[in-house]
C-alpha cells in the first residue's frame, strides 16, 4: 500500500470512498459543499489517499487542516475492502509526520458512542488504538447521529506512531 499526496484525478475515487459511508455520515457524493471541501484540500496538498500498487485506485482517503497547535482530522475514510489491512493507520502516520511541526493537539469528530457506525465501522476502537481518548460530544452530524471529539497529543513532526 502507498500513501501519498492527492491529486485531482483522485477526486472520483473520493466519491466512491463517500459512496461507502454515507449510510454513516448523511449525504456527500451530490452534496457540492463536499465536493468543494474535497477539491479544496486536494488543491492546498492537505489530502491523502491510501492506493495499491497495482491499480492506483484510493483504498482510502485523509482530508487533514494543520493549525498548529491544533491539528485536525477532517474526515477519513477507508473502503470496504481495505479495512482492517492497515490503510487508516497508514494514513494517519503520514499525516502526522508530513503535517505536524510543532507539538500540540490532534482532533477528530467521530461517532458518538450510541450511534450505529460506532462499533459498525469501527471508528471509536480505530482511534483509541492510535492513542486518542474520547473528549466531549459535539454536534450531531448530518444525518442526525450523536457525535464525539477525540484527542490525542502530538510531540511534532518525530511522532509518527499512530
Amino acid at each position: 500500500m502507498i500513501v501519498r499526496i492527492a491529486q485531482e484525478h483522485d477526486f472520483p475515487g473520493f466519491l466512491r470512498l463517500a459512496g461507502q459511508v454515507e449510510h454513516w455520515f448523511g449525504p456527500m457524493v451530490e452534496e457540492p459543499g463536499f465536493h468543494s471541501a474535497v477539491k479544496e484540500h486536494i488543491r492546498r496538498s492537505m489530502a491523502l489517499v491510501a492506493v495499491s500498487p497495482s491499480s492506483d485506485r484510493p483504498l482510502g482517503g485523509l482530508l487533514f487542516g494543520a493549525e498548529a497547535p491544533a491539528y485536525h482530522v477532517h474526515w477519513l475514510v477507508v473502503s470496504e475492502e481495505a479495512r482492517g489491512l492497515g490503510a487508516g493507520r497508514a494514513l494517519m502516520a503520514d499525516a502526522v509526520r508530513r503535517f505536524v511541526r510543532e507539538p500540540g493537539v490532534l482532533e477528530v469528530v467521530t461517532f458518538g458512542p450510541d450511534h450505529p457506525g460506532a462499533v459498525a465501522g469501527g471508528a471509536r476502537v480505530f482511534y483509541e488504538r492510535l492513542g486518542f481518548s474520547p473528549a466531549e460530544a459535539t454536534d450531531p452530524g448530518p444525518e442526525g447521529g450523536s457525535r464525539q471529539i477525540y484527542r490525542r497529543p502530538v510531540s511534532g513532526p518525530e511522532d509518527i506512531r499512530p
